[in-house]
This record gives structure tokens, sequence and C-alpha cells, in this order.
């Protein structure tokens, strides 16, 4: 049993590029009016005219806290609304620790952890108030198995995880749902980080996803009967050895 997206409004951050994106584009095609947002906006503009009339861009920085948090009434604004927020922009650095940039650090876990955490907190009132919704994160296999390779990027998405595991407890009561979807490597532009070695290598072996298919993934979250809660999806390719 599933429920229908028709009539819903879902948000989506970091919608202007590969998960954020095909999870927009999955959402319309199901019939829910999404706001993207996204700090690209001409990019946005030109993606929501392609995706048709339920596909609405709200052009945000998200590491620009004051601008968070006025989120959710350009939300309403736009969409009349809402019902599903999906925490989904984010950054990667990948490295040796003794080798790397504090500064590209600062903004990584900035964009992980900090916007994450003050976006989701920026609409829970309105979730709260109307006893239902969903808020799901865009994770990573690295927030539930530690990546030798990516150490602050493990980190941060191990801080996602605790707070997802903790706030859907206290959300429960209130009739709104809390998951992650922690898919292992995806071929998004948060790869451009790896050494082109390692990414050819990932390519010719198979070990990487597409963002459809983590679309899919959090297409099934949202659809389950309101008294299931998906809390962690882990989606892998086949050749990772995780």
């Amino acid at each position: 049993m599933t429920r229908s997206l028709t009539g819903k409004v879902a948000a989506i951050t970091g919608a202007a590029s590969g998960i954020g994106l095909e999870c927009a584009r999955t959402l319309v095609g199901e019939g829910a009016t999404v706001v993207l947002v996204d700090r690209a906006a001409d990019k946005l503009a030109r993606l929501c005219a392609e995706l048709g009339p339920n596909a609405l861009p709200l052009a945000m920085d998200l590491l620009q806290p004051k601008e968070v948090d006025g989120l959710l009434p350009k939300i309403l604004e736009r969409a009349g609304g809402l019902h599903i927020f999906h925490a989904n922009a984010g950054a990667y650095v990948g490295g040796d620790v003794v080798d790397g940039d504090p500064d590209e650090w600062d903004r990584m876990l900035n964009l992980n952890i900090n916007a994450a955490f003050r976006s989701v907190r920026a609409v829970l009132p309105h979730l709260v108030a109307q006893k239902s919704g969903d808020i799901l994160f865009t994770s990573s296999i690295a927030g539930i198995v530690p990546v030798v390779w990516e150490p602050i990027y493990t980190a941060s998405k191990f801080a996602v995880q605790a707070f997802v595991h903790t706030t859907r407890r206290q959300l429960a009561r209130h009739g709104v749902r809390v998951g992650s979807v922690a898919p292992g490597p995806v071929v998004t532009a948060l790869l451009d980080d790896w050494p082109k070695a390692k990414l050819d290598e990932a390519l010719a072996s198979g070990s990487l996803m597409q963002p459809r298919e983590v679309a899919d993934a959090v297409l099934f979250m949202l659809t389950r009967p309101r008294h299931v809660t998906i809390r962690d999806l882990v989606i892998l390719p086949n050749s990772v050895d995780l």
C-alpha cells in the first residue's frame, strides 16, 4: 500500500543538480508541487521552466543563516503549503587530514551540518502545527561506515545520522516522520574532488550509481503508509564492498 503525492508540497535544497534535481523531477512526476531551493538562480529558473508549473524556484544561499531563517515563509508564499522537506544540499571534501585545508572543511561542515539542521528547524513549526509531514536528509554510506579517505566528510554525515535518529524520536508524537537516504557513490558534482584515477576506476567497475536511483529510493520512503517510517535507507552498487 502506498500513498499518492498528488496535492503535496515538497521543498528540496540543493535542487539545481544531481540528487536534488532528480528528486524534484521524480516528485513532480508523481503529482507533487516542488519548491527547488538553490543559490543558482538562473539555473533554477531554467530548470523549473523545463519541469513545468509544479516546479517553483527559490534562490537562496544556505550558508547565510538569516536567509535560512526566512525559508518557511518563502516556501509558503510560493506554494501555499509544505508537507515534505528534503535537506539535500551538501558538499564533499576527501583526502588525508594532514594535507587538508581547514577553510574547505569549515565550508563543507557548515553546509552539511549547520545549514541542514538550521533549514529543518526553520520549517518544523509548520509541520508540527499541521501534525503531519516528512523530513528527509540526503546522508551517505559514509555516515554509517567510516570511509578512510574522506574523514571530514564522514564526520559530517555521522552528525547527520545522529540528528536524524534523535529528532525522529522527538517528532514522532507530532506526526512528522524523519529519515535519511544513505547512498554509496553517486555520479554528481560532489565527486569533482575525487582523484581522476579513482573516478575512472569506479566508472569502469560499475561502482557508481546514478542520481535517478537515489530519487527512486526517496520516492519509496515518502510513499509508505503514515504509520511506517523508513529511518535509514542504504543503497549501494553491487560492486561496493562495505
